[in-house]
């Protein structure tokens, strides 16, 4: 194996640990944000109306239990482990085919080009998982359809009532999030970079160092920031993902034909506010998220270079 597609392993390695760490500890409020972002305030819907985000959570808790806070978890956790370790990989492939010729470290356009690249491949390939966790999530004591009984068997009765086509839900939605990893990871890079310049004048060190300049306070802080200017721009799409996403009623008539029918029935009945619904949650749950992913992320990445230094010594 070359030294390149072992970076490339470690790399995806790293994403995925800090992937699943971070579901692990902040999946109740991405159960919350999901029912928001479906809850249209119509009527029809088995989801209980929730005042706000600390209203919902103790709802869920003492309705559902630890159980309704906790759904969707496995394929939640499999998807963002999943989906991390592979950004991770391709994201650093990309950058590393781009960066050929060039001395330089490269220009904010070269990352929002590999970040959107690795973010469309991540996409097609992990839309069934998010599929699979959105339904789990919207499952209430309310339905009148027969729930699913965990992961498995949600797989089994989508591809039964639905065909396999029905995993593919939202995935036009989803790939116009491609932007949404494109501006976070771009953000994160020249927010970097500007934080690496700032300390080595200060601290009279070359720029080259910047590994050595950065510690985990300010992963978190690279992290956080770039996580929030990219929700702001583009939560409106994860909105009509979920909602086009959701299990057709008993009849098996779905609420929504598109992404384009939810766009006008969004904007006709609850205006612009509608395609912000649960941002609170999503905020909440997401910046912390982010920092905790890329403090992860950069530390692992650091021991995966630091034993492999010591390997290269001994040799």
């Amino acid at each position: 194996m070359s030294d390149g597609e072992k970076w490339n392993l470690e790399n995806a390695a790293a994403g995925a640990i800090a992937g699943f760490s971070t579901v692990a500890v902040l999946h109740p409020l991405d159960v919350v944000r999901t029912r928001f972002q479906v809850s249209d305030g119509r009527g029809g819907s088995c989801l209980p109306l929730y005042k706000n985000t600390a209203h919902a959570i103790y709802s869920i808790a003492r309705m559902e239990g630890l159980r309704g806070l906790y759904a969707g978890f496995y394929p939640a956790v499999f998807g963002s482990t999943v989906s991390w370790g592979l950004y991770f990989f391709f994201y650093s492939r990309a950058k590393a085919r781009y960066k050929k010729g060039f001395d330089q470290s490269l220009s904010p356009g070269y990352h929002l080009v590999a970040a959107a690249e690795a973010g469309a491949l991540v996409c097609v390939l992990t839309n069934p998982i998010w599929l699979v966790k959105t339904r789990l999530q919207l499952q209430t004591p309310f339905n009148q359809n027969r729930p699913y009984i965990g992961s498995s068997d949600a797989v089994r009765t989508i591809f039964k009532e639905e065909g396999w086509r029905a995993f593919y839900k939202g995935i036009g939605s989803g790939l116009f999030l491609v932007s949404h990893a494109a501006i976070q990871f771009c953000a994160y890079e020249e927010l970097r970079k500007i934080t690496i310049n700032l300390k080595s004048r200060r601290e009279k060190t070359d720029v080259k160092d910047g590994d050595r300049l950065l510690n985990s306070f300010d992963y978190a802080m690279l992290g956080g920031a770039s996580k929030l200017a990219a929700i702001l721009l583009t939560y409106p799409s994860q909105v009509i993902r979920a909602r086009i996403q959701q299990r057709p009623s008993s009849d098996g008539i779905p609420k929504y034909l598109d992404s384009w029918h939810v766009a006008s029935e969004t904007a006709r009945f609850e205006g612009a506010r509608g395609f912000y619904r649960g941002i609170t949650s999503s905020l909440l749950k997401n910046i912390p998220s982010a920092s905790i992913t890329f403090v992860m992320y950069e530390n692992i990445l650091k021991l995966f270079k630091l034993s492999q230094s010591k390997l290269d010594t001994s040799d």
